[in-house]
C-alpha cells in the first residue's frame, strides 16, 4: 500500500480518528472541518488521490458530495452516509463515488459481543457468517454456516415466551382470555359428566353461559353442589369477560408497538435488549433477528424515525427511557442474552449500562461509545461497566482504509488495539490496523 493524497472534510472525533489512522500508513492529510465554498474549490485545484467526506449529517455529505462533483469531475469520492435513502441519492448523483454506511463499520463490533462473550466480531456475507472469537487471547477467525452461529430455542421454548408478555394490560388481557377459556372448559366437562349431555349440547350450553343467554334445562334438577359451582363460574365468567375486554379496547386504542403473540410479542429470556433505535440500533436488531436471537428495543421518542421502520419489519418496540431500572426488569434484563445501549448520546449509554448493573449485576453489556469528549473511556478506566465499542476507533480505521483503497469487512477493539477483517484475493483473512505492515499484508489466520 503507497502513500496516498487524502483530502478529508467533515467536523468532529470521528474524522479526526480517520485523519491520524491515515496518517498512521504514511498518507498526506488535510483536513478541512466544515470549509466554505471558495475554500474546497481552491484546494481541489491541487492532486488528490480521494476525497473523503466524513460527517454524522447525511445532507451535509450529500451537499459536499455535489459540491466537489461539480468542482471535480471525476475525482474518487468516499461519503460516510447512516440513512440508505440519501445514501442511494448520493449513488445516483454522483458517478466514482464511494458510498460507506456508517452501519456497515460498527454493526459487526456490536452484534459480536450481544451474541457470546467471547465474540468479538461477527457479520454476514453471502449467507454465511464471519465470526471473530477470542479463544486464547489473541482474535481468531473462522467461518460458519448462517445456522451454525445461534443455537435456537425449541418449539415449547419460544411458545412459553409467547405466554409472559411485560406490561400490565397485555398480562390483563391474557389473564381474560384465559379465564373464559378454563370457564368454557370446566362447564363443558360437568355438562358432560354431572347432567349427561352429548359433547356438543353441553359446549352449546357452556356457551350460552359464557355470553349470558342462558344455562341448560337440565341444570335445573342438579345436585344442590352443582348450582353453587355454576354460580361461581358465572361470575367468574362476568369478571373475566371485564378483564379481557379492558385489555382489548387499551389495546385497540393506544397503538402499542408490541403484540401479545407472533414476532411483535417481547422475548422473556435468551433474548438482547436493544437501548436506541437509531440506524445503528435498527441494523443491530435487525441482524440479530435474522440470526434468530430473539430482540426487543426501547426508544425514549415515539416519534423517531426508527420507531415506523422496526415496527413494519416485526421488531417488538417498547417506548421509555432505557436507563429506567423498572423497565429494564420488565423486559426480564436478568434472563436476557445481552443489554445492549447504542444511543447516539454516549451518557445515555452509560446511564443505561449502571442501570443495567443494578438490576442483573451479571449481566453482559455492550455499549457504544465515542463522541466529542472521553467521558465514557473515563468511566471504563473507574470501573468495568461493559464491553466497550469505540466508534472512534473502529470507524476511523474502517472508513481510513476504505479510502485509501483496502478492503475492510469489519473492524474492533481488541485489547491489544484495533483489529479489522480484510477481504483479499485469497478469502478473508485478520489482522491488527496498529502497524502499517500489518495493514498493507494481511495475515492469513486458519
Amino acid at each position: 500500500m503507497g502513500p496516498q493524497r487524502v483530502l478529508l472534510i467533515g467536523a468532529g472525533s470521528l474524522s479526526a480518528a480517520v485523519a491520524e489512522q491515515a496518517r498512521r500508513w504514511d498518507s498526506t492529510v488535510r483536513h478541512l472541518p466544515s470549509p466554505s465554498d471558495e475554500e474546497l474549490r481552491d484546494t481541489l485545484t491541487r492532486e488528490w488521490d480521494v476525497v473523503a467526506i466524513v460527517t454524522h449529517d447525511d445532507i451535509l455529505a450529500l451537499r459536499y458530495a455535489l459540491l466537489v462533483h461539480h468542482i471535480r469531475h471525476g475525482i474518487r469520492l468516499l461519503v460516510t452516509i447512516f440513512d440508505r435513502t440519501v445514501g442511494g441519492e448520493v449513488v445516483r448523483s454522483v458517478p466514482n463515488c464511494t458510498v460507506l454506511a456508517m452501519t456497515d463499520a460498527l454493526v459487526p463490533a456490536l452484534l459480536g459481543p450481544c451474541v457470546a462473550e467471547h465474540l468479538l466480531s461477527l457479520h454476514r456475507e453471502s449467507g454465511e457468517y464471519f465470526v471473530v472469537a477470542d479463544e486464547h487471547g489473541e482474535p481468531e477467525l473462522a467461518r460458519l454456516p448462517a445456522r451454525g452461529v445461534v443455537r435456537r430455542k425449541g418449539l415449547a421454548a419460544r411458545l412459553l415466551a409467547q405466554c409472559r408478555p411485560h406490561d400490565a394490560t397485555s398480562r390483563a388481557l391474557l389473564a381474560g382470555l384465559a379465564g373464559l377459556a378454563s370457564v368454557l372448559l370446566l362447564d363443558v366437562v360437568l355438562g358432560v359428566l354431572v347432567l349427561h349431555e352429548p359433547p356438543s349440547v353441553a359446549f352449546w350450553h357452556a356457551a350460552r353461559v359464557l355470553t349470558t343467554v342462558g344455562t341448560s334445562d337440565a341444570a335445573n334438577h342438579a345436585a344442590p353442589w352443582y348450582h353453587a359451582v355454576s354460580a361461581v363460574t358465572m361470575l367468574a365468567a362476568l369478571a373475566f369477560a371485564a378483564l379481557f375486554t379492558a385489555g382489548l379496547v387499551d389495546r385497540m386504542t393506544s397503538h402499542r408497538l408490541t403484540g401479545i403473540i407472533g414476532g411483535r410479542a417481547v422475548p422473556r429470556s435468551g433474548h438482547v435488549i436493544v437501548v436506541g433505535l437509531g440506524q445503528v440500533g435498527l441494523r443491530l436488531c435487525q441482524e440479530l433477528r435474522r440470526l434468530g436471537v430473539g430482540v426487543v428495543a426501547v426508544e425514549r421518542d415515539k416519534a423517531a424515525p426508527c420507531v415506523a421502520l422496526a415496527r413494519a419489519t416485526g421488531i417488538p418496540v417498547v417506548i421509555g427511557r432505557g436507563g429506567d431500572r423498572f423497565l429494564l426488569g420488565r423486559l426480564s434484563a436478568r434472563r436476557a442474552r445481552a443489554i445492549a445501549a447504542v444511543a447516539s448520546d454516549p451518557l445515555d449509554n452509560v446511564a443505561v449500562a449502571v442501570a443495567a448493573r443494578a438490576v442483573a449485576p451479571d449481566q453482559r453489556i455492550v455499549l457504544r461509545a465515542g463522541g466529542e469528549d472521553d467521558v465514557v473511556s473515563e468511566s471504563r478506566s473507574l470501573f468495568r461497566i461493559a464491553t466497550v465499542c469505540d466508534i472512534n476507533r473502529i470507524g476511523g480505521a474502517f472508513i481510513a482504509a476504505t479510502a485509501l483503497g483496502l478492503r475492510p469487512r469489519a473492524a474492533f477493539p481488541a485489547d491489544s488495539g484495533t483489529w479489522a477483517v480484510w477481504e483479499t484475493d485469497h478469502g478473508h483473512e485478520l489482522s491488527s490496523v496498529d502497524a502499517v505492515d500489518a495493514v498493507a499484508q494481511p495475515a492469513a489466520v486458519s
